[in-house]
């Protein structure tokens, strides 16, 4: 019986800590813009990431609307991750920066707006938060 009661005690702590260790989500809206100048043939132009559902599977078509070059969406999740990984790709699923890491963003642990802007296949990349 003394056994029951310490296992049904540290039970209790470990789901105590387990609810208790959740933590909060924070709606990320991240605009994503990738310059395709400097490529002969921009098409299909888009983003996968450990963001997508199934994660890297997902393409997220870009569109250039006002045709300078420079393809854009925007993506909005809540979440309580402190950071994405991804790719900007051509064709649909040609990557870009091959044989390097993935590009990152970092959030902070509140609600936020970010621009995050690139040239395709250069580490040129910088995330810029916009005031709310």
């Amino acid at each position: 019986m003394k056994t029951f009661f310490k296992l049904s005690f540290f039970l209790v702590i470990i789901l105590g800590c387990h609810w208790s260790c959740v933590q909060e989500t924070h709606l990320k809206t991240v605009t994503f813009k990738v310059n395709m100048n400097s490529m002969e043939n921009a098409q299909d132009v888009g983003l996968r990431g450990n963001f997508t559902s199934p994660p890297w599977e997902i393409t997220l078509p870009m569109e250039d609307r006002d045709q300078d070059g420079i393809y854009e969406t925007t993506v909005s999740k809540s979440t309580a991750q402190n950071e994405v990984e991804f790719k900007f790709v051509n064709f649909n699923n040609q990557y870009e920066l091959n044989c390097s890491g993935n590009r990152v963003i970092i959030f902070e642990y509140r609600p936020e707006t970010l621009v995050y802007e690139a040239t395709f296949n250069e580490m040129d990349g910088r995330q810029v938060p916009i005031q709310q």
